[in-house]
């Protein structure tokens, strides 16, 4: 049992003394795009240049630039004419674009449910319908 105990000990205390000694680490910088990359949030240029094609194939798409006076076409070529980063920078706008344009159904029930509360409440008396619990 001393052996183990001696041994145990002598492997703890190799095991401090090897871990207090200094390490050499060596860091360099990354650029961002390559971060962001790397994380998914900013699309490789071979891909964002897939996206902007897929988006300008659609049937909407292109009826609404015909619908503005704009060729699809030379759309098409101005895309392909586009640099890699601002291909990326392009469809990264084009994915954070809301998809239905502004909420007006969604804010006009949020002040509804507002005023309903408040009229509830007491505080306003904008709902005939409506009974205050004051």
């Amino acid at each position: 049992m001393s052996r183990s105990i001696t041994a145990l000990a002598g492997a703890v205390s190799v095991s401090l003394v090897l871990s207090t000694m200094p390490v050499r680490v060596q860091a360099a910088g990354v650029p961002a795009e390559a971060v962001a990359q790397a994380e998914g949030l900013l699309p490789a240029a071979g891909t964002a240049r897939q996206q902007l094609a897929s988006a300008l194939a659609r049937d909407d798409v292109a009826a609404a630039l015909r619908a503005q006076g704009v060729d699809p076409a030379a759309v098409q070529a101005r895309v392909d004419s586009l640099t890699d980063a601002e291909a990326q920078a392009l469809a990264a706008r084009l994915a954070d674009a809301p998809a239905g344009g502004s909420d007006v159904l969604g804010t006009i029930v949020f002040l509804f449910v507002l005023l309903l509360i408040t009229d509830i409440l007491g505080f306003t008396k904008v709902f005939p319908f409506t009974r205050s619990i004051r």
